[in-house]
């Protein structure tokens, strides 16, 4: 299960989650290191959002950040997701994302670790990423790149990604 921040504004209008530049640095990443391309990855990972709808843009033009209130009111999607999917890895993508299941002040702290985690008696893995849009280069300089990659790597070799390739349909 792979959980991102938000829609962006073209998500609706695509009907598909990260169908914009992020989603094409996301599965570059998923197709580099786990040999999975989009379809592929669409097809083999469930994808859920903290914030069910398009928060809107800031003032200068970007994607706005959900405020609590949002993250609040749309909490019990996400928790119901994890109790009927009952996913053994989780991949949290971008800050907001990760918060919702672990602290993190600095994305070096996290990115390219492996946490275990427990919700309502059960535990799953969580592998945090960074978010892979273009307003942020982290994910393209040092430590920001390596971690990255270290994470990726980790996905890659995760019992739940086992025969996930192998598994998906032909396109």
């Amino acid at each position: 299960m792979l959980v991102g921040q938000a829609p962006g504004v073209k998500e609706p209008v695509l009907a598909r989650p990260f169908a914009w530049t992020a989603g094409r640095t996301l599965f570059g990443w998923f197709d580099e290191f786990c040999g999975m391309n989009e379809a592929e990855t669409r097809s083999q990972i469930y994808f859920a959002a903290v914030c069910r709808c398009f928060p809107g843009k800031t003032s200068a033009g970007g994607d706005r950040v959900p405020a609590p209130d949002e993250i609040r009111n749309c909490s019990s999607w996400m928790n119901d997701e994890l109790d009927l999917l009952r996913p053994d890895l989780v991949i949290p993508v971008g800050k907001l994302a990760i918060g919702q299941f672990i602290v993190v002040s600095k994305l070096d702290e996290v990115i390219g670790r492996g946490f275990t985690l427990s919700r309502n008696r059960r535990s799953f893995d969580l592998i945090p990423l960074p978010h892979p849009s273009g307003a942020s280069p982290w994910h393209r300089i040092p430590p920001g790149k390596a971690l990255l990659g270290k994470a990726m790597r980790r996905i890659a070799r995760h019992p739940a990604m086992a025969g996930v390739k192998s598994a998906a349909p032909a396109i």
